[in-house]
């Protein structure tokens, strides 16, 4: 008979549909005096099922990731009990800088849509000026840790 852990743990094809209908995820890194860091992000994935996070270079979390590119990614839902789903992703960061990979980044991030939309050949100075600033960080999991509780049924 299989464990509790075993029935609830997600498929890959299940973690990968329910990261695709999130938008919110706890992004962890390690801070500067060794204390975890962690900071709600939007996010998306790309073609790869990679993580994507776009922010500002000078970021805490991206000076983190300069010195240490492991981070470890939880994205959470559910009211009660039986509702509880997550995935947890242990991960390797990448900073991407060159302004093409920031630009089709942001389109891949769920909450980007806006600035995303105005990236272009007629994009204003402001939204030039903003690109400039910004990274995208690039999540490849390594290993993932999931559960989703609607399939125990209603039985605990």
């Amino acid at each position: 008979m299989p464990s509790r852990r075993e029935l609830i743990r997600m498929t890959p094809d299940e973690e990968r549909s329910y990261l695709e209908t999130q938008r919110r995820i706890i992004l962890v890194t390690v801070g500067p005096g060794g204390m975890p860091h962690p900071v709600p992000m939007n996010y998306g994935l790309d073609a790869e099922g990679r993580i994507v996070i776009t922010s500002f270079r000078k970021s805490q979390k991206v000076r983190n990731l300069e010195r240490d590119p492991r981070a470890t990614l939880l994205v959470e839902s559910g009211e009660t009990y039986a509702e509880l789903r997550s995935v947890i992703a242990y991960c390797q960061a990448e900073i991407l800088t060159e302004p093409e990979a920031v630009a089709a980044g942001m389109s891949l991030v769920q909450a980007a849509q806006q600035l995303a939309g105005s990236i272009g050949e007629s994009m204003g100075e402001q939204v030039r000026a903003s690109l400039a600033k910004r990274v995208i960080l690039r999540f490849t999991p390594f290993r993932t840790v999931s559960w989703d509780h609607a399939k125990l049924a209603g039985y605990y």
